[in-house]
């Protein structure tokens, strides 16, 4: 069954919220830091596993001049490496250094701190649900984005 207008819009409106208030937060735990909010989003994938940066990009969903820009920072930082990708002598793959994969630690337990201090009058289950809601969501939202930039269906004969 399809959503309601007035549901989908609430919905927006709610996201967009969320958003805004995640964004504060995020940056209320990076106080102090000399990396800002978007570049400890790009240790994080990194840290997921080598990739090419053009892959990195389009996962973050940034044009490739600001990753790069993230990407230098992280490097001079010590906490990414670039070695040439061994399938493609032309391409280079990002990997985190050590010290990259302790500072991605110490940034995950900062945040995780805060939003538990955030939202201590939550319950457990409450947690929960709102985590499984919020990955239905999400996989929803990225399954519908890859289907339409994907273009059209064409039907098979």
């Amino acid at each position: 069954m399809a959503l309601a207008s007035d549901t989908a819009a609430d919905l927006v409106y709610r996201i967009l919220d969320l958003q805004r208030v995640v964004k504060c937060a995020a940056a209320a735990s990076v106080r102090g830091n000399v990396a800002g909010v978007a570049v400890h989003g790009v240790l994080k994938f990194v840290g997921e596993g080598e990739s090419r940066a053009t892959q990195l990009a389009e996962r973050l969903g940034v044009s490739a001049p600001v990753l790069s820009r993230h990407i230098a920072d992280l490097e001079e930082q010590g906490y990414v490496i670039r070695r040439q990708d061994p399938d493609d002598g032309r391409a280079q793959l990002l990997a985190l250094t050590d010290s990259g994969a302790e500072k991605l630690g110490q940034i995950e337990a900062r945040r995780t701190a805060t939003l538990q201090e955030y939202l201590q009058d939550w319950s457990q289950e409450d947690a929960e649900a709102t985590a499984k809601t919020l990955k239905k969501l999400a996989e929803s939202l990225k399954d519908s984005a890859r289907a339409k930039s994907a273009g059209p269906r064409v039907p098979s004969r």
